[in-house]
């Protein structure tokens, strides 16, 4: 699985990266989860923008994942039956050579947890992508 964004349909209203961050925190709360004091999460989304078009950008789940290949230490894996994308963050150790190798820039290095990797994991956990949900445009798409 993985998520399509649509250029066409995008207007940057940043939604994606809100509930994305909230999905992430500590606290479901919207307004908790962007509180100063409270421990800070990161969007695993960015929207780009030129001119009129915009995009969402996140981890697409490489049918090839070079990130995974990069991955020193096996912290980067893909689950063969899902398809998905995740990262060990007790084995990452922060060197930084998935960010480098993702070719979508979808990988960041995030203090908070100790400076590790932090990629899109499809909200797995929660079972559908908090930001496919949230998209007042439908400009992300989840497919198989």
């Amino acid at each position: 699985m993985r998520i399509r964004p649509i250029s066409e349909v995008c207007i940057a209203c940043g939604l994606c990266t809100v509930w994305c961050k909230v999905e992430h925190s500590e606290s479901p709360n919207i307004y908790k989860s962007f509180r100063s004091g409270t421990p800070q999460t990161m969007s695993c989304v960015r929207v780009e923008q030129e001119g009129h078009l915009s995009l969402a950008v996140q981890c697409r789940h490489c049918d090839e994942p070079i990130c995974v290949y990069a991955c020193i230490t096996g912290a980067m894996n893909k689950d063969r039956t899902t398809g998905l994308v995740t990262v060990d963050q007790l084995r990452c150790i922060g060197c930084g050579t998935c960010v480098l190798m993702c070719p979508n820039g979808a990988v960041h290095l995030h203090e908070r947890a100790g400076r590790v990797a932090i990629k899109c994991d499809l909200c797995h956990i929660r079972g559908f992508p908090s930001c496919v949900e949230h998209c007042p445009n439908d400009a992300l798409i989840l497919e198989e």
